[in-house]
């Protein structure tokens, strides 16, 4: 399975409670961090939710 890395680069001040609740389900929790995750469609659509916040690359 794909793996992806994605990075806060936003901050999610004067964001929506659910997109916060997002950022946090994906382990994002202070501006700059990343993670690496599995590409599954429940993880696609969280990313999907708060994509003008992340900045998403695909590793090989």
């Amino acid at each position: 399975m794909k793996k992806l890395k994605i990075t806060l680069v936003k901050s999610p001040i004067d964001r929506s409670e659910r997109q916060k609740l997002t950022l946090q389900a994906l382990g994002l929790n202070k501006t700059n961090s990343t993670k690496e995750v599995e590409s599954t469609p429940q993880i696609l659509g969280m990313i999907r939710k708060v994509t003008h916040l992340l900045k998403v690359e695909e590793l090989a």
